[in-house]
């Protein structure tokens, strides 16, 4: 499969070379982006100097930092996991989950699964978001049917005793997975890190485990706020140490998963959670600058615009956002991922298709992942995920549809 130079005048368009509509669309050549109702914003690369650009890197790290590529990269959330067969054979030989993400040749394994399958164009590394809990003093088990428990959970200033720096040793089958997957995939794929967000791991500290109603820890937010404040604040320096220690490790592009962000009304998801995650992409950026940051917020659709405020690289939307809506809301100026339900997948392949096609020409053609909108869902057929990576690979920009784009055209004039 042929793929257009990125050098060539036309990488950046989708089957036209008219650079007034482009224009017009917020999809500019150039990159600059003023029309009524987006933000005047450039899509420049000053967050990554021409420097931190070489041909060698993945097409995934490419578009997360702007720059222009001839198709959109594509990698699933959850991409690794029980609706692969040779993966649930796996998981009855090892019926442990803590086994089977603490120990590095069964992560390497794991996550090599769906590279060895569908060869996406990011590989991420099969762990969790509580994974780092015990290094820095949250013990936590993983049971069957209630998921994570965590047996002492903190909610007062006596619990924060217990809290300590994260021991990055104490991780090392982190960084050693990483560092033993950049070296088996080489630069085919970007490898990809994940952490949790300070409020949605607090969530688990504070509650003890999974919640539907999250009433302890939001009433805590009035209740007892200083305890709150310095747990979220322990938990940040903890994260971006985390962060910091996967790029070193390998990690070349990282998910910042603030799934139950989404839980909170937007004014108070800016007092608890924004701060926090803004505290961690500037202690990123200063360390590792060339390192693009995604920030996925399960039920993101009234945050949109507040998390384009933490200055990640990458916004993740849901399935319940429309691309078109999420890149009118966002604007030109950053890279967006997603975000076909998941549910497609268990439809005719010419329906999952079609719905493909839609949110790529909706995204445009410049800073898109494309992506699911939450995770693969158990029971998902191998073939249908096998059949979205080989359309997301035959897609090319400077041949591509225009359809939505048009409507996007009509819908800010």
């Amino acid at each position: 499969m042929s793929v257009p130079s990125l050098t060539s005048s036309r990488c950046c368009s989708i089957g036209w070379n008219s650079s007034s509509f482009f224009v017009q669309l917020g999809f500019p050549p150039h990159g600059d982006t003023e029309i009524r109702g987006y933000p005047k914003r450039r899509f420049s690369q000053k967050r990554f100097p021409r420097a931190c650009l070489s041909s060698s890197d993945p097409l995934l790290v490419k578009a997360a930092r702007g720059y222009p590529v001839s198709r959109p990269p594509t990698w699933m959330m959850r991409q690794a996991g029980r609706y692969m067969a040779v993966y649930r054979k796996l998981a009855e030989k090892y019926p442990s989950f803590r086994e089977r993400s603490e120990t590095i040749d069964l992560i390497v394994e794991i996550s090599l699964q769906p590279w060895n399958a569908f060869h996406p164009d990011g590989v991420i590394i099969f762990s969790d978001i509580l994974t780092p809990l015990p290094a820095f003093g949250v013990p936590f088990d993983i049971e069957e049917v209630r998921g994570p428990v965590i047996q002492s959970p903190i909610s007062s200033e006596e619990g924060l005793k217990a809290l300590h720096p994260i021991d990055l040793e104490k991780l090392h089958f982190v960084g050693d997975s990483l560092r033993i997957l950049r070296q088996e995939v080489g630069g085919k794929a970007a490898i990809l890190g994940f952490v949790g967000a300070p409020w949605t791991i607090a969530t688990y500290i504070v509650e003890g485990g999974t919640t539907r109603t999250y009433k302890t820890i939001k009433s805590m937010c009035h209740t007892a706020p200083h305890v709150l404040k310095a747990l979220l604040s322990h938990l940040t320096q903890a994260i971006s140490d985390y962060i910091i220690f996967q790029v070193d490790s390998g990690a070349q592009c990282v998910q910042i998963f603030d799934s139950w962000g989404g839980q909170l009304p937007p004014n108070m998801w800016e007092l608890w959670s924004k701060p926090y995650i803004e505290q961690i992409v500037n202690a990123v950026r200063k360390k590792r600058p060339q390192t693009p940051l995604v920030l996925y917020i399960n039920g993101n659709g009234g945050l949109l615009e507040r998390m384009q405020g933490t200055g990640v690289d990458v916004i993740g939307l849901d399935w319940t956002v429309d691309m078109a809506d999420g890149r009118r809301r966002l604007g030109s100026g950053i890279t967006i991922q997603g975000n076909v339900d998941p549910a497609y997948l268990f439809s005719p392949h010419s329906v999952l298709t079609d719905e493909i096609q839609r949110v790529v020409r909706c995204a445009g053609s410049r800073g898109h992942i494309l992506n699911l909108g939450h995770g693969v869902l158990v029971g998902t057929p191998e073939e249908s995920v096998a059949h979205f990576f080989d359309v997301a690979r035959s897609l090319k920009y400077e041949t591509f549809g225009e359809d939505c784009m048009e409507e996007k055209l009509k819908s800010v004039v």
